[in-house]
């Protein structure tokens, strides 16, 4: 990756505090650095990616950054209050959640298991659910709180392969439009932002191949970077995104036109 858009360095989000799960890698680590490059303290959750979320720790505290990594299960209603817990405890308050955590397994419909089925849906969806819920209580405190979920282009478009993908996407959708109205009068936004085509290991050697239909690139002639999408994280969390809610806003490069 050689984009360095969103990590200009900036202090319109110091003195708050972020929980991004997922924050190990690709977007989810631009996301936290992005964050930290803002001014915010930030809470790297992983599960299983656990190496690469202390090394996301790690760039962000060699850019001068404050960052810890915290492992939990997000499908875990006692990991998820605990992970909330530490993070209040380390950091002394709440203001940010960005619910990533996601799975992206790629299987024919006719083969889907029902476990896998449930894997895909609990994480997305019971996760954005249920790390939402711990936190509220501390988002209502700072009055002024701001949850980013993250979407997934193919749950507009559709695609081949990814029934329970972008069946779980396209709720985290709809729970954005549902959250926003709820949490209004809390003073929270809440926002989905929806990459598009982006750059991430999927791409380098090794990498299981990009499905057929997704092979393209969009009208802008190149993949995003991860960067790019946490730019517009970093925005929605920051004080000139109060007055935007309730929307799913795509970084594509023209890829969808809604």
């Amino acid at each position: 990756m050689t984009s360095n858009a969103g990590m200009t360095p900036g202090t319109e989000l110091a003195g708050k505090v972020a929980l991004v799960t997922g924050g190990a890698r690709n977007i989810g680590r631009a996301i936290c650095r992005s964050l930290a490059s803002g001014g915010a303290m930030v809470m790297v959750n992983a599960n299983t990616s656990q190496a690469e979320a202390k090394h996301t720790v790690s760039m962000i505290k060699s850019a001068g950054g404050t960052a810890a990594a915290h492992f939990a299960d997000v499908t875990d209603p006692g990991a998820v209050a605990k992970m909330v817990d530490a993070t209040v405890r380390q950091f002394g308050r709440l203001d940010v959640l960005v619910n990533n955590a996601a799975i992206r397994s790629e299987v024919r419909f006719e083969e889907m298991k029902f476990e896998e089925w449930r894997r895909v849906i609990s994480t997305v969806l019971d996760g954005a659910f249920l790390c939402t819920q711990s936190c509220l209580p501390h988002l209502i405190r700072v009055r002024g709180g701001a949850i980013v979920n993250i979407g997934g282009l193919t749950a507009h478009r559709g695609a081949t392969g990814r029934a329970h993908v972008i069946a779980a996407k396209a709720g985290i959708a709809g729970m954005t439009r549902a959250l926003a109205l709820d949490l209004a009068p809390r003073r929270i936004t809440v926002n989905c932002v929806v990459p598009g085509t982006i750059e991430t290991v999927r791409g380098l050697p090794g990498a299981p191949a990009r499905p057929r239909d997704r092979r393209g690139l969009p009208p802008i002639g190149r993949r995003g970077e991860p960067e790019e999408v946490a730019a517009m994280v970093r925005m929605l969390c920051g004080p000139d995104a109060r007055y935007i809610t309730g929307q799913t806003i795509h970084v594509n490069g023209g890829g969808f036109m809604p």
